[in-house]
């Protein structure tokens, strides 16, 4: 079985990728002070351990609005009837399915969840709405707010350097 544990350069490996994947192995070693097959063979385990799940490009909705349109974005609080874990994961699992849904949080206290969703526009809500609550009995009570502008949008975790026990 592999080490779990992760030292400061994996943290500072991590912390670089998160605000450039697209840096290559040769820039990330330099930034991170390490050479590049340390560079490699770090992020390749990173990788195996599941640390980075995935690499994206974080696209400017503002910049595609002349081409696509600004559409809708919605935070949508959901309660359900039943909140059993069977109910809870059926809800989850059709959501998380539903391309439309960028987020899925399952939260407490208060509403069961709190999704982010996309819409073209007030139409294409709708039909989100009808596709994921109203069509769905256990669904008991929906909010919606719409997004008039997005202040601050950034997914990266703060990672602070592991902190050594005292011998």
């Amino acid at each position: 079985m592999e080490n779990k544990s992760i030292d400061d350069i994996d943290l500072r490996l991590l912390d670089a990728l998160q605000c450039d994947a697209s840096l290559s192995n040769q820039a990330l070693a330099e930034q991170v002070h390490v050479s590049p097959p340390t560079c490699l063979r770090r992020v390749k385990r990173l990788r195996e351990l599941g640390l980075i799940e995935r690499q994206v490009a974080l696209l400017s909705p503002d910049r595609l609005a002349p081409v696509i349109g600004h559409g809708l974005t919605a935070i949508v609080e959901v309660s359900l009837d039943r909140q059993d874990a069977q109910s809870l994961d059926a809800f989850e699992a059709r959501v998380a399915t539903d391309d439309a849904v960028q987020q899925c949080w399952r939260v407490s206290p208060g509403p069961d969840f709190v999704l982010v969703a996309q819409a073209p526009d007030m139409p294409g809500y709708l039909a989100l709405a009808q596709r994921l609550f109203t069509q769905d009995a256990n669904v008991r009570n929906v909010k919606t707010f719409f997004s008039v502008k997005r202040a601050k949008f950034e997914p990266r975790l703060h990672l602070a350097p592991q902190r050594r026990a005292s011998a």
